[in-house]
């Protein structure tokens, strides 16, 4: 979008908040670049350049703003809607993949050359991986710099930089601001202030006020990390959060004081994070045991409550089909729920083939209890890590209280998982993931299009067969066939996984319902 001058410059004049992260204006007088958004009088036309990414206008010389914060809008949407080789590049570089494992590792993940992977981030977003690496970098010192007491020293490798003085350097840079000014700047700021947002698609943001997350004490608590993720509004929450809190796995997910918890399997540790809905963002809380894990933390909660999607988009396709416009009309900006963890959400879509949500939730606490990590919460009752793919593979199978078939599917899949030749991450080709899914014993449709959807992100991934949705089509006068259903629902592409959430929404099911 932001080659389209004529429309960047009209949703600037109206600081259409729908924008922001989608592109970022640069003002050539000042050197300063905002969100479309930003507060302040419009520059002059004639004095705007826009840019596709933060780390565009850094590399061109430009420093955030210091009114709208615009390293800390929401993630662009395009990179979950799009699957191509550049998308898939973006969300790995969000992952964190970069500060890990370098270009080289990126180019591995990809297939690619990093010659050949520079130049179509370049191309596409103004900003090569190091570029972009490095702006991300920068959002996620600000954040630690403003919400905890660590050293600077800790940060700055906590953050991602090879040194201290490469921090030092970047963050004066980036924000007009020593480490030591932005620490007192954030002192000096109202906790709970407009623009104390977060950032998007794994990047920090801003604090809450002293009242925290959920239920929580003040963010100075050592090793926890109070924050806000930010959204593009409309959101409804219900199904977000009714879906998790009903499938919750005892010891790994809970309901507690109004917010979702549970824990996280981390690169450099682990974590557990408390997830809540608010007016105009996500109360998030992150306990780490290694603060080199909050970009990887901060991305993986963004996927799994979908807060970088663009509900205007969606609902005006969707609205246009006369049968669903009322349904999106009553509760707007529903989103697909995801998951921290693809392997994870896989192997609990075998568990859950044709039996209740119960008996699925039944079913993996016993995998859990058997084989996952323990851990602590002196906050709450969660025990355990989710067992991984490798500590399944062994698992014998007359343990497993399934019918033999379900058994063999299961084994099948975290072997696959476990030796790499099933791989379900951000950056793996959604196609040739089902045709790897749908080539395993006791896979069908069903249950490769919910992982599609949930684990690969596919927000145009279709469940035609499901009962649910056959249910919900028929009551509101849609085909009820999935061959007829799916041809209706040509019309609804590229948006067909929150078609799904409308229709499963017609129900009075638990996962609809937003927890007491």
């Amino acid at each position: 979008m932001h080659t389209d001058t004529e429309r960047c410059v009209r949703a600037v004049q109206s600081k259409e908040a729908r924008f922001d992260g989608v592109f970022f204006t640069a003002v050539r007088t000042t050197r300063i670049y905002c969100r479309p958004s930003c507060p302040a009088v419009p520059p002059k036309p004639e004095n705007m350049e826009f840019h596709p990414s933060a780390a565009s206008c850094q590399r061109a010389g430009y420093r955030a703003c210091k009114r709208c914060r615009p390293d800390t809008s929401p993630g662009s949407p395009e990179w979950n809607v799009r699957a191509d080789a550049v998308a898939r590049a973006v969300r790995l570089i969000q992952d964190g993949v970069v500060d890990r494992e370098g270009v080289p590792g990126l180019a591995r993940r990809l297939g690619w050359s990093t010659r050949q992977i520079e130049r179509q981030l370049l191309a596409e977003l103004g900003a090569g991986p190091l570029a972009l690496a490095r702006a991300q970098r920068a959002q996620t010192a600000r954040l630690l710099i403003e919400t905890t007491p660590m050293p600077f020293g800790e940060i700055a490798f906590a953050a991602g930089f090879s040194s201290i003085r490469t921090f030092n350097d970047t963050v004066r840079e980036v924000f007009a601001l020593t480490p030591g000014d932005l620490r007192a700047r954030a002192a000096r700021r109202p906790q709970a202030g407009p623009g104390a947002t977060a950032s998007g698609g794994g990047g920090p943001s801003a604090p809450h006020g002293a009242a925290g997350g959920p239920g929580a004490p003040a963010p100075s608590t050592p090793g926890v990390i109070s924050l806000r993720l930010p959204f593009r509004t409309p959101l409804e929450p219900s199904n977000l959060f009714g879906h998790l809190a009903a499938t919750a796995v005892p010891g790994v997910e809970e309901w507690r004081d109004g917010a979702y918890r549970r824990t996280l399997s981390l690169p450099y540790g682990h974590g557990i994070v408390a997830l809540a809905p608010r007016e105009g963002h996500i109360a998030c809380r992150l306990s780490l045991t290694d603060p080199r894990d909050l970009t990887h933390a901060i991305s993986r909660c963004r996927r799994l409550l979908d807060l970088d999607a663009d509900p205007v988009a969606v609902d005006e396709r969707l609205r246009a089909d006369p049968l669903l416009a009322p349904i999106v009309d009553k509760a707007p900006g529903r989103r697909v729920p995801g998951t921290v963890d693809p392997a994870e959400f896989a192997v609990r879509a075998v568990l859950g083939q044709q039996v209740s949500t119960a008996a699925a939730r039944t079913h993996a606490a016993r995998l859990v209890t058997a084989h996952g990590v323990p851990v602590d919460d002196p906050e709450g009752g969660l025990t355990h890590l989710f067992p991984g793919p490798e500590a399944l593979a062994s698992l014998d199978p007359e343990t497993l209280a399934l019918p033999r078939s379900r058994r063999t599917t299961l084994l099948t899949l975290v072997r696959a998982l476990a030796d790499g030749s099933l791989p379900l991450g951000p950056a793996d080709d959604r196609e040739e993931a089902r045709a790897r899914l749908l080539a395993l014993p006791g896979f069908g449709p069903w249950t490769t299009e919910i992982i599609a959807m949930r684990a690969l992100g596919d927000p145009d991934a279709f469940l035609p067969g499901d009962l649910g949705v056959r249910r919900a089509a028929e009551g509101l006068g849609l085909p009820g066939t999935p061959a007829a259903l799916t041809a209706r629902a040509t019309h609804w592409r590229p948006w067909r996984a929150y078609a799904v959430q409308y229709l499963w929404a017609t129900d009075d099911h638990p996962i609809n319902l937003l927890p007491a």
